[in-house]
This record gives C-alpha cells, structure tokens and sequence, in this order.
C-alpha cells in the first residue's frame, strides 16, 4: 500500500509538473517555437508579457500548413487552447511591435504550455462526475497509464517505420550496386571489342 501511494504521488507531481518558459525579445523582433504534435491533442497556453508603455506584442498559432489556430494582438496577458486535428509540426510566434518614433527596450515574456493530460481540468470533472479525491485521482493514474501506452505504441510504430525505411533503402541500395556493376562490366566488354576492331582496321593487330 505504501508502495502504491508512493508511486501515486510521483505519478501525481509528473502530471501536475509545468515546465514555464520565460525570455526577452529586443524590439520589432519575433520568436517562435514549434513542436510535433500528435492527433486530437488538447494544448492549453497561458502567457503573459511586461507591460511597456507605447510597446507591444502579439502572438499568433499556427500548424505547418499556415492555418491559424489563435493569435491576438497588443496582449498582456491570457490564455489559447485549441485541439491538434492531424499529426503535424505546430508554431507559436510572438512578435514585438514598436514604432517608429519610439526607442523600444527589452520585452519580457512568459509562457506556459500544457498538451495532452496536462491541460484537462480534473477538478472540474471531479465536481461534475460527482467523484471522491481518491476515484480522482484513480481517474488522473488511468488517463496517465493510457498516455503512457499510448507513447510507447507511437514509438513502436516509429520505430518498425524505421526498420522498414532502412530495409527498403539497403534493398534499393543492393540493386543499385548490381546494376551499377553490371553496366560497367557491359561497357567494358564493349570497350574492349571496340577497341580490337579498331585496332584491327589500322591493321595494327592481326
């Protein structure tokens, strides 16, 4: 049993763990950064920048077919939440906008991201479902145990996609080779043949 709560609270702290990014942007500058994301993944954000005076920033969401999936301009602070719809490479960009007439400084911004079972509201669902703090978090260690398999699956299938890349590749390769040498065989012999009818028509060989 001890074993058991222990693995619960470490299972616990991982889910509830939020790594936050923090940086600074020179002014009329923009950052993005992007991540591969899998299908019908929930991704939560919460953000906030330094208010500067006369500066300001933008963000805006995006999937690697330039489909915007959030953005607003002039923020300060708030949150997006969308749902990933294909496996495919996703973008976050923020923009620091300052005019002119204006000498901008350092713009402070801050970031945290949540995808997957990281951006479900249990406490929400607990109220709803009715649900005491132990079949709680008995649901949290579920959905985490599913995520977990679900992530070794994925890899297992990245994985036997590699091994058949790399077979194909090696097979392709093979023949390649083989043609590649039997062609140089052919044009030698080919080579040779030549060169003796000439030789012979200069009667320089019998």
């Amino acid at each position: 049993m001890n074993k058991f709560m222990s693995m619960q609270i470490i299972l616990l702290f991982i889910v509830t763990c939020v790594s936050s990014i923090r940086w600074y942007m020179q002014p009329n500058t923009q950052k993005c950064l992007r991540e591969e994301l899998k299908q019908n993944v929930l991704v939560k954000g919460d953000y906030e920048t330094q208010s500067i005076e006369g500066q300001y920033m933008d963000y805006i969401v995006r999937d690697s077919k330039g489909h915007i999936l959030a953005n607003k301009q002039d923020i300060t602070k708030g949150k997006f939440t969308f749902s990933t719809e294909n496996y495919d490479m996703f973008e976050i960009c923020f923009t620091s906008r300052v005019p002119g007439y204006q000498r901008g400084v350092l713009h402070e911004v801050s970031l945290d991201i949540k995808t997957g079972i990281e951006a479900k509201q249990y406490e929400g669902l607990g109220e709803v479902a009715k649900l005491k703090p132990l079949e709680l978090d008995l649901k949290i260690l579920e959905d985490l145990s599913s995520s977990i398999v679900n992530d070794f699956s994925d890899m297992k299938h990245r994985v036997e996609e590699m091994r058949n890349t790399n077979e194909s590749t090696s097979k392709r390769v093979h023949w390649f080779s083989m043609f590649s040498i039997f062609c140089l065989i052919g044009l030698s012999v080919w080579q040779i043949l030549y060169l003796r009818r000439y030789f012979k028509a200069k009667k320089l060989i019998e």
